[in-house]
């Protein structure tokens, strides 16, 4: 596939006829197809993850008014993580537009860094040329299922209640929760509590309540189980990837 017929491609898949088309040439070409690092998309990834975060934090504080610092930080960490863009990046079909060079061609499947690197890639190169009501157009029409699904989990995940589901049906049996530690006067303690299940122990947590650190404990044991990511999330729906 020639180059304009790639851009054209891409053009028609996010919805937005560049001006200055190069800018989107940019985006699209990897750093091993490029003669050049600074001809590369290095630096409008750089420029567009930026610009995604700002777009996404602006959304949530519009829409969760009730939503403290740490809930918002939490919710805009999942959204704009390279594994949300890479999804995004491959469910529209801008990971396969990518150009690369000859080495990475027959690699099969491209790495989730490459798939999420293109998309912020795309979100610099519309700011750049169309400024930011136009890229702001484009992040939300492809992260607000995103951000709705992660609201979601966020606030009725219950991880005890998760993990002792996994465990009864994979492990057999049903998690213990020991408290390894306390600290702090009556008024303000904090509690260290691990997880115990099948005589497998996993790492410990903290918790301002023993309730807290039990449910932060969970979270740890489902993380090491490969349950949930980083953030707490159990994988998104098909439907919340195909946009």
């Amino acid at each position: 596939m020639v180059i304009l017929e790639i851009l054209n491609q891409c053009q028609a898949i996010i919805e937005y006829q560049f001006r200055a088309p190069e800018l989107l040439d940019a985006a699209l070409t990897h750093s091993s197809c490029a003669d050049n690092r600074l001809l590369s998309n290095e630096r409008l990834e750089f420029l567009g993850d930026a610009v995604l975060g700002l777009i996404v934090c602006q959304r949530l504080y519009e829409i969760y008014p009730e939503h403290l610092e740490g809930e918002l930080t939490k919710l805009k960490s999942a959204v704009v993580s390279r594994r949300t863009c890479a999804a995004i990046s491959n469910a529209i079909g801008l990971t396969a537009l990518i150009r690369v060079g000859r080495g990475m061609e027959g690699a099969g499947n491209r790495p989730s860094s490459l798939a999420a690197g293109v998309f912020e890639s795309v979100v610099a190169a519309i700011y750049l040329d169309g400024g930011f009501d136009q890229a702001r157009t484009f992040v939300l029409k492809h992260t607000d299922a995103w951000i709705s699904q992660y609201a979601k989990t966020t606030h009725q995940q219950n991880y005890k209640s998760l993990l002792q589901q996994y465990v009864q049906r994979q492990i057999g049996g049903t998690p213990t929760y020991e408290v390894l530690n306390e600290t702090g006067p009556d008024h303000n303690k904090s509690f260290q509590v691990r997880v115990v299940a099948n005589d497998r122990g996993f790492s410990p947590a903290w918790g301002t309540t023993k309730k807290d650190a039990e449910q932060q404990a969970a979270l740890k044991a489902l993380q090491e189980l490969g349950m949930v990511d980083e953030h707490g999330h159990e994988p998104p729906p098909v439907s919340a990837t195909s946009v």
